[in-house]
């Protein structure tokens, strides 16, 4: 990811390191499959460690106890996430962040979406990257 632009940002409070991912990374279709299904096959609800939604997909550091009972599990990271663009079925991943207690264990933006990205056959890095559009002129009123 040397040669990507992303926009570190770290919350004193929480200790959370959140990346802007720039230009956004592109799933395309074939590995947006398979990174869903096996997220799903994953789930904390099933014995997994992985909650994905349509818009965030978040990692915890062991299953849950059931439906909605997270039972102690700790909050690792969060992939956030835009189904169907810039085509109908590929994925963009825009942002992620690692929690204090993800980073103390050794994780890293990097690693958190290598793994989920893992189960299409991607890395990060390997990802194909939103075209970024010109801005628009400046407003000359």
């Amino acid at each position: 990811m040397d040669d990507q632009l992303t926009q570190p940002t770290t919350r004193a409070a929480t200790g959370e390191i959140s990346e802007v991912i720039r230009p956004a990374a592109i799933v395309p279709e074939e590995a947006a499959r398979s990174v869903l299904v096996e997220l799903a096959l994953r789930d904390v609800q099933n014995g997994g460690v992985w909650q994905a939604g349509p818009s965030l997909w978040s990692r915890y550091d062991r299953p849950w106890n059931g439906t909605e009972n997270a039972a102690g599990a700790e909050l690792i990271g969060r992939i956030h996430v835009a189904y169907g663009t810039p085509t109908k079925y590929e994925i963009t991943i825009y942002r992620v962040t690692v929690t204090l207690f993800g980073s103390q264990l050794g994780w890293s933006v990097e690693s958190l979406c290598d793994e989920a990205l893992g189960h299409g056959g991607l890395r990060l890095q390997d990802c194909p990257r939103a075209t970024l559009a010109a801005p628009p002129p400046p407003f000359r009123g």
